[in-house]
């Protein structure tokens, strides 16, 4: 006698997988409509760029590549330039302290990077600027000792002297703290198997430590220079010619104010960028090693 089997359902009906199941992708209109809305005022403010008179396009093509205003924009590369030399030089020096053991040196560092971060740079720039109302002349010499040479504080410290001075001296404080953060930010892993290698210390840190802690130094550092580049507009208050100070002379004799400030923010903007682009192809170099890896997990 033979029976009759119930059917039976296929595999893969009778099995029902979520990854069977259709993915729909969320619907973001609203995502469409913001940008909609940039897209319409970023028109019309382009719009408004060419076709507003106030703008006065012809006096800015007149003035963007003035003698007066190379000239000056040549003064606040040069103040760039020494800022971020000394300031950055003195950082080191003030990073070692903060990190030093010795209480002495991390009181002093501590106490530098406080007061001038603490003062605002157009005051600490006055102060060096007027330098000569507390000090009439100075000299060099012995501590508490017999003097060499004795120098008249005009005649030695110049506007720009001290322009430079306050702008190294506010920027240490600020890449000290950049610069001790990447030493810090290096796994002390690193230096024990440094030591353990036998090498000695100099050797230890700028070929082991200093490259990795660059990694972490040259963003926030390469921020900083940027910063102390737009703030050398600050110097215009002690009549200074760079680039603003310049453009301001310029448009108190014919009044065409907007035209010229956007010949200062152009200038501005195209030497940003050029410290961006270096600023990316440094950070690619430093960056060799953490890409290798990645390509050799991949």
């Amino acid at each position: 006698m033979s029976t009759l089997a119930a059917p039976t359902q296929t595999e893969p009906e009778a099995e029902h997988h979520d990854g069977d199941l259709p993915v729909v992708r969320a619907r973001h209109p609203w995502r469409w409509v913001t940008a909609a809305i940039a897209l319409v005022l970023v028109a019309q403010f382009g719009h408004g760029l060419i076709t507003n008179p106030g703008w006065d396009w012809g006096t800015f093509a007149q003035y963007v590549t003035a003698k007066s205003v190379l000239s000056a924009l040549k003064v606040t590369l040069e103040l760039t330039f020494w800022g971020t030399l000394l300031g950055f030089f003195l950082g080191v020096w003030l990073a070692v302290g903060r990190l030093s053991k010795n209480p002495v040196l991390q009181a002093i560092s501590w106490s530098y990077v406080w007061a001038f971060r603490s003062i605002p740079l157009i005051v600490q720039l006055l102060f060096w600027f007027n330098l000569a109302y507390l000090y009439k002349s100075l000299s060099l010499g012995i501590p508490f000792g017999p003097e060499f040479a004795r120098f008249q504080t005009n005649g030695v410290i110049s506007g720009f002297t001290a322009a430079v001075i306050g702008l190294a001296l506010h920027q240490a404080a600020y890449s000290a703290e950049i610069i001790r953060a990447g030493i810090i930010s290096v796994d002390e892993g690193q230096w024990e198997a440094a030591r353990s290698l036998g090498l000695p210390w100099r050797r230890q840190f700028f070929t082991i430590v200093a490259p990795q802690a660059m990694r972490g130094i040259l963003p926030n550092a390469a921020n900083e220079v940027i910063s102390l580049f737009k703030g050398t507009s600050i110097v215009s208050t002690m009549a200074i010619a760079e680039l603003f100070y310049q453009v301001q002379v310029i448009y108190g004799r014919n009044g065409r104010v907007v035209p010229l400030l956007m010949v200062a923010t152009v200038w501005y903007i195209l030497l940003t960028s050029v410290l961006s682009v270096i600023q990316f192809y440094i950070e690619r170099h430093f960056s060799k090693g953490r890409r290798s890896k990645a390509g050799d997990r991949r």
